[in-house]
């Protein structure tokens, strides 16, 4: 079995960070799109990608929605990795020499209360783990990266400011696909069933697809609707419920939402994690 896991983004980006808490034990994988990280699945160079889908700040990310059900690989566990940012700077780089700071876009909205005590400037990179790494090349003492501490390490520079955001909270939420499903049941928090679904075009469809899951007692703990096709018309639904399809309301509910829509696929059963509380 190959002993990587693939994630999109540079060394140290907080995706590297949820395959390195995860999956200690596999080698991490980065990879330059999220397509690049699923291919890397199928093609055996890695054995899982680790892949964000939303953030409790910013809500969903872009895209993986849409590439998750053609990407022919199924969701085996979710992992949650709190987003602390810190100063990074060349070493021996005192706080009055920081005049900017470096870092993705949404970064650098977070931390604008410490940056503005501090009269530091902001400027946009392409990402975070990428600024550091620019930092560390251009060799400039009055720049900083706002990053996380592992792209601290990999790129040689000091942490002057741990946890500077503002919002105390921001989370980001992962799935882990991999290129054949578990359904065993497994954790000790319970299991999640995540699938997407096409509703007919009969009045009131979506509405009735859902009362299964009300008359049966399945907890759905997220539901997401988006555009395929580049139709206006036409519209899938992403969900999550608590649950396993092996579990008799469960089988239920899915069998009522079955006869009010055209297409179901289920994307992954996966345990629980307790982080998500």
């Amino acid at each position: 079995m190959t002993k990587r896991i693939a994630f999109q983004g540079e060394p140290g980006a907080y995706s590297h960070q949820a395959c390195v808490d995860t999956y200690p034990d596999l080698d991490p994988l980065p990879c330059r799109t999220f397509e690049d990280a699923m291919e890397a699945v199928r093609s055996g160079d890695a054995a899982l990608a680790m892949l964000p889908v939303e953030n409790s700040t910013f809500g969903r990310v872009a895209d993986i929605h849409h590439l998750m059900p053609a990407s022919g690989l199924h969701i085996v566990n979710e992992a949650f990795v709190r987003v602390h940012i810190n100063l990074l700077v060349l070493p021996g780089t005192k706080l009055a020499d920081v005049k900017q700071a470096m870092s993705h876009t949404m970064l650098l909205g977070q931390c604008r209360a410490y940056l503005e005590e501090h009269g530091i400037r902001r400027v946009t990179g392409a990402d975070t783990a990428g600024s550091a790494r620019q930092v560390a090349q251009d060799g400039d003492p009055t720049t900083a990266a706002l990053a996380s501490e592992l792209a601290g390490e990999i790129y040689g520079l000091d942490v002057l400011a741990r946890h500077i955001e503002d919002e105390g909270n921001n989370t980001t939420r992962f799935l882990v696909m991999s290129p054949e499903p578990d359904m065993s049941r497994r954790g000790t928090d319970g299991m999640l069933t995540s699938f997407v679904f096409t509703v007919r075009n009969i009045p009131a469809a979506l509405y009735k697809a859902m009362g299964g899951f009300a008359t049966n007692g399945v907890n759905m703990t997220k539901l997401e609707s988006y555009m395929v096709g580049g139709s206006f018309s036409a519209t899938q639904f992403y969900a999550d419920i608590e649950g396993h399809p092996d579990d008799p309301n469960v089988k239920l509910a899915l069998d009522e939402l079955r006869y009010f829509t055209s297409q179901l696929d289920i994307l992954g059963v996966y345990p629980r994690d307790p982080a998500r509380d």
